[in-house]
């Protein structure tokens, strides 16, 4: 070989592989049916660093189960399509606060991976939930700066859903992890 393969990113094709009982972890003919624990939406919009919406990006979520484990029992993955809005929307359950190291616990959260067009690799975040008392010792979040922490904490609105909107970049860009 005597020239190196060219980079490529990711999609946009993430329409063709959109499943959306991927995004119901509770559905009824699912791992999780009759799962346990506060059912809630996990709902947001991603945009660019313009402010413009990306309506095909690929979300994927993985979470502990209620009790704070990673449990066979309870299928804690989950994946959508944005939609031509931006928007993406998961039905589970609340998460609990899971181990983290040494001694420490982490508040609940659901990881969030976002795959769009520009992107290499997949953008790691978290949606941790407002008014969670596990916040302020949470060790993850502790690495983030005070005035950024806001881009990782999803707010409550009515009927169980929790808003985390995602910007890629720019002013207000969420805060991605390093995995």
């Amino acid at each position: 070989m005597t020239h190196a393969t060219a980079s490529q990113t990711a999609g946009p094709y993430w329409h063709m592989i959109d499943f959306p009982a991927w995004a119901d972890l509770l559905r009824a003919d699912g791992p999780n049916a009759g799962a346990a624990g506060e059912r809630i939406v996990l709902t947001g919009r991603i945009t660019d660093g313009s402010g413009a919406v990306v309506p095909d990006a690929m979300v994927e979520i993985w979470q502990a189960d209620p009790e704070g484990r990673y449990d066979s029992s309870f299928h804690g993955f989950g994946r959508c399509a944005t939609d031509a809005e931006g928007r993406y929307r998961f039905v589970t359950v609340r998460p609990g606060a899971v181990p983290g190291p040494g001694n420490s616990t982490q508040a609940a959260h659901v990881v969030i991976t976002i795959f769009a067009r520009g992107l290499m690799k997949g953008l790691v975040t978290r949606a941790y939930f407002a008014g969670d008392a596990r916040l302020s010792q949470d060790p993850v979040l502790a690495l983030v700066p005070a005035p950024r922490r806001g881009t990782m904490i999803s707010t409550p609105s009515d009927g169980g859903e929790w808003r985390l909107d995602i910007r890629l970049q720019g002013a207000g860009e969420t805060v991605f992890l390093e995995v």
